[in-house]
């Protein structure tokens, strides 16, 4: 969930706007995100930079939440002092990067639309970590080269993909220069897993360690066209955004692909948990992603005692102690 304080202020930010202005607004942005023109601007003034804040930000909060949040268990003695977020539209990731590292004094966030970064620094004032409120909002389109802060940590979150093609993996080498981790995040569809799988091979090649999801610095086994590797992070709608989505359920399930990648080594999970494990009575069978053995069906009894106890507790993205148990 947003934290009660950006909830409250993004809820203020939205009241000018009545529910049906706002929903409007996000009916035309899925059309023009669904049919984009060559140069065309989805977000054409603040409106839509509401809407588009109403629709996405608690979803892309708790993506990037989810996708730190692994990392960070990961790697306990990593207290990040300074945070470039690329691409941050309305502040998403700094809020959710706030929450897990209160460590952090310093943070930038690059934004090419004007209207986005006003609402974003809005936003931000309402903060009660000082790093987020103090937060330097730079207009710049990220594209390879442009020149840019040091940071401890670097994200980008939802945006990678929305670059051309041919200057990704230059971004990602842009984006991992000198920081002690990066996370990338993109949907969870086939083409989202498709960017973040070609920016890991630029992390790794740029000698870094892949430590979240995957437990393995090799090649993602998951077999192109047959599969892609995304998570799922339930996220609870308000009143405003089942009426601005349309929606009728209390929640959303938000699909992301990540990878998160450290400048050193560090430990990972022996395995991680692929998709939703199917729980059957005294069985749990589980799709793993493992260091050794790449894509692994497993099934953990309940003659296994304390492993099945833990098989039964353990989700989707979860890392899980080994292939085997």
């Amino acid at each position: 969930m947003l934290p009660d304080v950006l909830r409250s202020a993004l809820d203020k930010a939205l009241a000018r706007y009545s529910p049906q202005e706002l929903s409007r607004s996000v009916a035309q942005l899925t059309e023009r995100y669904r049919t984009p023109s060559a140069g065309g601007r989805h977000l054409r003034g603040e409106a839509d930079v509401a809407a588009y804040a109403a629709y996405r930000m608690p979803a892309t909060y708790a993506a990037a939440g989810t996708a730190m949040r692994q990392a960070a268990a990961l790697a306990p003695h990593f207290q990040p002092k300074t945070h470039l977020d690329a691409g941050g539209g309305t502040g998403a990731a700094i809020w959710a990067a706030g929450t897990i590292w209160p460590s952090l004094r310093q943070v930038t966030v690059i934004e090419h639309d004007p209207h986005v970064i006003d609402l974003g620094r809005r936003l931000a004032r309402a903060s009660e970590a000082a790093a987020v409120r103090d937060t330097t909002w730079r207009h710049a389109a990220i594209r390879p080269g442009l020149d840019r802060p040091p940071a401890d940590l670097a994200t980008m979150s939802y945006a990678l993909g929305e670059l051309p093609e041919r200057d990704r993996p230059d971004v990602v080498r842009w984006l991992a220069d000198g920081a002690a981790m990066v996370v990338i995040i993109e949907p969870g569809t086939p083409a989202g897993y498709a960017t973040i799988a070609a920016a890991r091979e630029v992390l790794t090649g740029q000698g870094m360690t892949i430590v979240a999801p995957c437990p393995h610095d090799g090649r993602c086994p998951i077999q192109p066209g047959r599969d892609w590797c995304h998570f799922s992070v339930r996220v609870p709608r308000s009143s405003l955004h089942r009426q601005v989505k349309a929606g009728t359920l209390s929640f959303e399930d938000e699909k992301f692909s990540y990878v998160a990648a450290t400048a050193g080594p560090s430990p990972r999970a022996e395995a991680r948990v692929l998709r939703h494990p199917q729980k059957r009575k005294g069985v749990v069978f589980m799709r793993l992603c493992t260091g050794d053995e790449g894509v692994r069906d497993v099934i953990v009894s309940k003659r296994q005692g304390e492993l099945y106890r833990r098989a039964r507790d353990v989700g989707w993205g979860d890392a899980w102690p080994g292939s085997r148990g």
